[in-house]
């Protein structure tokens, strides 16, 4: 019998490499608010987890912006159906209270994800672009950014992670 898309993609596919990320992590992030200005760099920690027999990627973190707790979620996906990679994330802070969704594809080190936000009154939504950097089975990055209705791109956010060993 031959093996399924999904069962070949966790042995050597996009869900593998996904899979490569469970586990503890600790980290710092840098936040910047304004173009080029960072506005704070904190501790952050991560726990990584699998769902749906491999399906999903479940990350959880805390950490502080500017003194003040906050934690967020996002759920990854790779669709194989559609060879897209997917991503929901909500949060404490960036996101108040709504769900951002966002799709994209596979990199040559990770994935790359964009989703739009807003708000009544701001006239056009805004673009956030997540990348997930795969280092090496003890390092990843975060990077966010922000992406104006104009197309002008600016770093928001930054996560390197190392993996804790329990």
């Amino acid at each position: 019998m031959s093996k399924s898309k999904f069962e070949i993609s966790k042995e050597s596919g996009q869900h593998l490499r996904l899979a490569t990320l469970v586990g503890s992590w600790d980290g710092s992030t840098r936040t910047w608010f304004e173009k080029d200005m960072l506005a704070d760099e904190s501790p952050m920690r991560g726990k990584i987890t699998l769902l749906m027999d491999g399906r999903f990627l479940n990350y959880e973190y805390e950490g502080t912006l500017n003194g003040k707790p906050y934690e967020g979620k996002m759920t990854w996906a790779y669709d194989l159906g559609n060879e897209k990679c997917q991503c929901s994330w909500i949060d404490t802070f960036h996101m108040g209270t709504a769900i951002m969704h966002s799709e994209g594809s596979e990199t040559g080190n990770g994935f790359s994800v964009t989703g739009q936000y807003g708000w009544i009154g701001i006239g056009e939504p805004w673009s956030w672009r997540t990348e997930l950097e795969i280092i090496n089975s003890d390092q990843f990055i975060l990077r966010a950014y922000n992406i104006s209705p104009e197309g002008d791109e600016a770093k928001a956010t930054e996560t390197i992670y190392h993996r804790i060993n329990l």
